[in-house]
C-alpha cells in the first residue's frame, strides 16, 4: 500500500490551516499528541509546582527514555536527555581526554557546530583534525577512512550522518564497522537522521549518538538525547564537568558516577520538553519510520526535479544516497530573500550561508542556498505550489 499522509497531517494543526511546512530539517510541526504531552505538563507544573509535578509526573518521565530507547533499539539505561544536539555532541566529545598529536577523525559534511568545537580543540590543546576525502558521487569515501584510520590512529572519529547543507547520507554503519575493527570510539551526529531513517544502534557500531527532539522526530525545540555504548560505560567515560545528576559526592574528594547514561545529564531538566521528546519518539514508531521516511525522501526527489528544472535554479544535493532535505542556489537570488517572500505565501523553508558549511558550499561553488526539507504530512501538491512560488524568481 502506498503511504497515505491524510491521518498524520490531521494530527497537524499548521497544515489543517493552509501552512505549507517543508522546514523538517530546522523544526517539524509537532503533532497532537505531542503538544498535548508539553501542554499538559506545563499545566501540571502551574497547578502543583515545577518539583512536585516533576514528581507526580515520574512514571511517565520514566516512560519517555523507554520509548526514546524502542525508538533507536537500545536499552533506556544507554539513553541521556539533554537540551540540545550541540550538548549531546559536547558531552561526548568531553568524555575524551585530548593532548596534542591527537587526531580528530572526521569528514567534509560534518555539521558546522561540531566542526567548531574540532577547531577548538586544535587551539587550545594541539588537537589535529582530519577529514576523510569524498567518494566523486559525494559522500565519505569509507577506503578513505580505512586508509586514515591505520595511518593516523585517530583518538575519535566523529561523523554527521545526515548534513545540515544537502540531502546526503553519510555511509555511517560501513565507517562503524570500520572503527570497531580499528577499536577507535565513534560518535554519530544523527539530529536530522532520528525521525526520517530507522536507528538501530548497535548496528552502527557507534559509541555515542546524539540528536534533537525538533527536526523530523517532531518533537519539541530545546531538548535533545544521546544514545552511550554499554563499552563507554564500562569504561567510566563521563563528561569533563560533571553535575550532580551525572554523580554523587560521596567525599570531601570523591564522587560515584551514576551507572547509566544519565551521568551525561545536567540535574535541572524542562520536563514538559522531556515528556514532549518521549510523545515524539512513541508517534514516530505508530507512523513507521521507514515507510514515512521513504516518502518524505519521494518528496524531495519529485522538488529537486521540480526546482531543479527552473530556470536560473541549481539544485546541490549529491551522494549515493540521499534524504528529505533539498539545498538549491537560485541564481541572482539570496536565499534569505526567498524565505522570506514564501514565508509571506505561507510557505515555510530556510536558508544557509557560507559559514554553516564552509566546506560543502565552497565546495559546490555557493555562498547562499535554500533549503526545501518536506516530511511524510506533506503532499505533492504541496511540492508544485512551492515550485510555482519560486518561478517569480527566475530570470
Amino acid at each position: 500500500m502506498p503511504f497515505d499522509p491524510t491521518p498524520w497531517r490531521n494530527d497537524t494543526a499548521a497544515a489543517l490551516a493552509g501552512r505549507i511546512h517543508l522546514n523538517n530539517a530546522g523544526a517539524s510541526l509537532m503533532p497532537q499528541p505531542v503538544l498535548a504531552a508539553v501542554r499538559s505538563h506545563l499545566d501540571l507544573e502551574a497547578h502543583l509546582g515545577g518539583y512536585e509535578a516533576a514528581d507526580a509526573a515520574r512514571p511517565d518521565i520514566e516512560g519517555a527514555y523507554e520509548h526514546l530507547a524502542r525508538l533507536f533499539c537500545t536499552a533506556a539505561r544507554n539513553v541521556a536527555v539533554v537540551e540540545n544536539a550541540t550538548v549531546a555532541f559536547a558531552q561526548a566529545l568531553s568524555a575524551f581526554d585530548f593532548e596534542r598529536g591527537d587526531a580528530i577523525l572526521t569528514t567534509r559534511n560534518d555539521y558546522a557546530s561540531n566542526q567548531l568545537m574540532y577547531l577548538s580543540l586544535a587551539a587550545r590543546h594541539g588537537v589535529e583534525v582530519v577529514r576523510a576525502a569524498d567518494l566523486a558521487e559525494g559522500g565519505a569515501d569509507p577506503d578513505s577512512v580505512r586508509r586514515l584510520l591505520r595511518e593516523r590512529r585517530p583518538k575519535l572519529v566523529a561523523v554527521t550522518w545526515v548534513p545540515t547543507s544537502s540531502g546526503l547520507i553519510q555511509p555511517v554503519a560501513e565507517i562503524g564497522e570500520l572503527c570497531a575493527d580499528a577499536q577507535v570510539p565513534y560518535i554519530v551526529d544523527a539530529c536530522q537522521a532520528a525521525g526520517q531513517l530507522e536507528i538501530d544502534f548497535a548496528a552502527l557500531h557507534c559509541d555515542f549518538l546524539t540528536g534533537t527532539a525538533r527536526k523530523f522526530l517532531r518533537g519539541p525545540r530545546g531538548v535533545g538525547f544521546m544514545v552511550v555504548s554499554d563499552a563507554m560505560l564500562a569504561q567510566q567515560r563521563a563528561p569533563l564537568l560533571i553535575d550532580m545528576r551525572g554523580a554523587d559526592w560521596i567525599d570531601a574528594d570523591r564522587y560515584a558516577l551514576a551507572d547509566s547514561a544519565r551521568r551525561f545529564e545536567n540535574w535541572e531538566f524542562a520536563y514538559a520538553l522531556v515528556l514532549g521528546m518521549g510523545a515524539a519518539a512513541k508517534y514516530a514508531r505508530a507512523v513507521g519510520v521507514a515507510e514515512a521516511g521513504a516518502y518524505a525522501a519521494g518528496l524531495a526527489a519529485y522538488a529537486r526535479s521540480l526546482v531543479g528544472a527552473l530556470p536560473g535554479a541549481r539544485v546541490l544535493d549529491r551522494g549515493g544516497a540521499l534524504a528529505a532535505i533539498v539545498t538549491v542556489e537560485v541564481a541572482g537570488h539570496a536565499a534569505a530573500d526567498i524565505v522570506r517572500s514564501l514565508r509571506d505565501q505561507a510557505i515555510n523553508t530556510s536558508s544557509l550561508g557560507r559559514t554553516q558549511a564552509v566546506l560543502d558550499l565552497d565546495g559546490k561553488r555557493a555562498t547562499s542556498v535554500l533549503r526545501i526539507s518536506p516530511h511524510y504530512y506533506n503532499t505533492r501538491r504541496e511540492i508544485e505550489i512551492l515550485a510555482s512560488a519560486l518561478e517569480e524568481f527566475a530570470p
